[in-house]
């Protein structure tokens, strides 16, 4: 009988422990990660598809073949399908050939994001520079 009444009392005394106990659910994880993508201006501007702010920028001299954030101006162009700016990209030189850091061309940045005109301008040029040599 003392048994029974000891393991009672016990089992009351935990229950009315679990009932007022209370929950904390303070965050306490308060990590701030800043990623930082350093891309020309040229390179947004191309990525927007600013086709006035290209033609000014290589008029003052911008490289159609400088690397931003590992890409060329080409690569940006074709990602996100930029036709007309990668005619004059092409026109003014553009090296479609060059390796990202990620060793991808820009005709196989076209081809990953679904830019199919980009790609057929791409292959086009691809073709067109073999026949000359």
């Amino acid at each position: 009988m003392k048994k029974t009444i000891i393991i009672t009392t016990m089992a009351l005394c935990f229950s009315i422990v679990a009932v007022n106990a209370k929950t904390i659910t303070e965050n306490t994880n308060n990590t701030n990660v800043e990623y930082v993508f350093k891309v020309n201006s040229f390179c947004v501007s191309i990525a927007k598809g600013d086709l006035e702010t290209v033609k000014k920028l290589i008029d003052r001299g911008a490289d159609v073949n400088e690397k931003s954030n590992g890409m060329t101006p080409a690569m940006y162009a074709a990602k996100f399908n930029r036709t007309d700016i990668l005619k004059l990209l092409i026109a003014k030189g553009a090296n479609l050939k060059a390796k990202s850091a990620k060793k991808m061309t820009a005709l196989k940045y076209a081809e990953l994001h679904g830019a199919k005109d980009a790609a057929a301008i791409i292959k086009e040029a691809i073709l067109k520079s073999k026949k000359k040599k």
